[in-house]
C-alpha cells in the first residue's frame, strides 16, 4: 500500500476513475458526452463538448442506477458522493466477483457516518465528510474479477447524485478478503433487549469498524452499555467485552467537556469520533449522537463466525441501570472471504426515515 514513504516507487498499477463524465473508466474517454445529451447542456451551450456537460446523474423514483461495473483485478481506492434530499432514500450496494448477494448494503448517509441527515464534519482515515455535503470513503476494497456498484432511489422524488469512484487495476495477493458493510436500525429498542450491530457473518476475516446513530429517549446518561464481540465458537459469553459505550468509542466519563462538565464534547480523530446533534431548537426532540470507531490499527480477527452486540443502558433511581428504549441505527464494516451470507432485508422507507 502506498504512503508518503513509497510514493516515489515505480509500479505497473493503472489508475482509473468513474464518474458521470466517464461511466466506464476507460482511458481517454472522460468528458466526451455530446452537448445535446448532457444534464448540464444548457449551462455548457456556449462552450460545447468537454466543458462540464454531464457532471451528475438523475436517479428516477423507485429505480436503481448502476454506477460502476469494473473488471478486475483491482482495488477501489476512494469514493466521493454528494447526494441531495433525504440521505436514507438512496441505498448503496456493492457486489464482489459476480456474487448474487451484495457485500455492502446501506443508506448512503449512514455509510458515510451521516445517519441523521444533518451535516457534521468528520476527519478520519476511513471516512471524511467535508463542506457542504461531500461524502468521502477511503476504505480499500480489493476485487479479483469484478466490482459492481448500484444506487437505489427508494423515494418518490427524482434524485440528483454527484459521484466519483477512483480505483486501480493491479495484481493482487493470492489470498484476499473483501470489504463488507451492513446497516441496521431498531426504533425503539424493546425493553431489556440488546441491540445487534451485526450477526450471521460466516467466513474468515477481520472486523474493521462501527458507526452508530443513537437517539436518546430518556434524561440522564445513556452510554453505560457494553459492546460484545462473539467470535468463532463463542456462545453465551463473548471473547471481547467492552466496559461502556463511550469507552468503546475511545472517550470516557460520558463524553463530557472536561472543563465545564455541562455539555457533551464532540470530537473527530483518525480512528474515533463523536458527533452531537443538538435538540435545542423549536420542534426538536431528543439528543441525537453519531459515533464512529475504525479498527484500522487494531482489527478484530475471526476464523469462522462473528456477531457484535451493544447494550443500551442508562440510570434509574437508587443507582440502578435502566435498560433504554432508544432509536439506534448502525453500520458494521468488516473484511472477509467470500461468499457473503445474504443480509437481513432493509426496513421500508417509512421505518428508515429520520423524523
Amino acid at each position: 500500500m502506498l504512503d508518503l514513504s513509497t510514493l516515489y516507487q515505480v509500479s505497473d498499477v493503472k489508475s482509473r476513475s468513474i464518474s458521470a463524465e466517464n461511466f466506464t473508466g476507460e482511458p481517454g474517454k472522460g468528458g466526451m458526452c455530446p452537448l445535446e445529451k448532457g444534464v448540464a447542456s444548457s449551462a455548457a451551450r456556449d462552450l460545447g463538448t468537454g466543458w462540464k456537460v454531464n457532471p451528475y446523474i438523475f436517479i428516477e423514483p423507485k429505480s436503481t442506477f448502476e454506477i460502476a461495473n469494473i473488471d478486475g483485478p483491482g482495488i477501489i481506492r476512494h469514493i466521493w458522493m454528494t447526494p441531495q434530499h433525504r440521505w436514507r432514500d438512496t441505498i448503496l450496494r456493492i457486489y464482489w466477483d459476480g456474487q448474487k448477494n451484495p457485500s455492502v448494503e446501506c443508506p448512503i448517509g449512514d455509510f458515510f457516518c451521516m445517519g441523521w441527515n444533518e451535516y457534521a464534519q468528520i476527519n478520519s482515515l476511513a471516512v471524511c465528510v467535508n463542506p457542504g455535503s461531500a461524502f468521502n470513503c477511503y476504505w480499500q476494497m480489493p476485487f479479483r474479477s469484478n466490482c459492481r456498484m448500484t444506487l437505489e432511489n427508494i423515494s418518490d422524488i427524482r434524485q440528483v447524485i454527484y459521484f466519483q469512484i477512483d480505483y486501480t487495476l493491479e495484481s493482487l495477493p493470492e489470498e484476499i478478503s473483501y470489504f463488507h458493510a451492513q446497516f441496521r436500525r431498531v426504533n425503539p429498542l424493546p425493553y431489556k433487549e440488546v441491540y445487534t450491530i451485526v450477526d450471521g457473518i460466516e467466513g474468515k476475516g477481520q472486523y474493521a469498524g462501527t458507526y452508530l446513530a443513537w437517539g436518546v429517549n430518556n434524561n440522564q446518561w445513556w452510554g453505560e452499555g457494553e459492546i460484545k464481540f462473539y467470535m468463532d465458537d463463542d456462545t453465551e459469553y463473548p471473547t471481547i467485552c467492552g466496559t461502556g459505550t463511550e469507552d468503546y468509542f475511545c472517550g470516557s466519563y460520558n463524553f463530557e467537556n472536561p472543563v465545564t462538565h455541562d455539555r457533551y464534547q464532540s470530537f473527530s480523530t483518525p480512528y474515533t469520533g463523536l458527533q452531537v446533534v443538538s435538540p435545542n431548537q423549536l420542534y426538536r426532540s431528543q439528543f441525537r449522537f453519531g459515533m464512529y470507531r475504525f479498527h484500522i490499527p487494531d482489527p478484530i480477527h475471526f476464523d469462522t463466525k462473528l456477531k457484535v452486540t451493544i447494550q443500551a443502558l442508562g440510570w434509574r433511581s437508587e443507582g440502578r441501570y435502566l435498560p433504554l428504549q432508544d432509536d439506534i441505527a448502525s453500520v458494521a464494516y468488516w473484511y472477509q472471504t467470500l461468499p457473503t451470507v445474504k443480509f437481513p432485508g432493509l426496513p421500508d422507507r417509512d421505518y428508515l426515515e429520520v423524523i
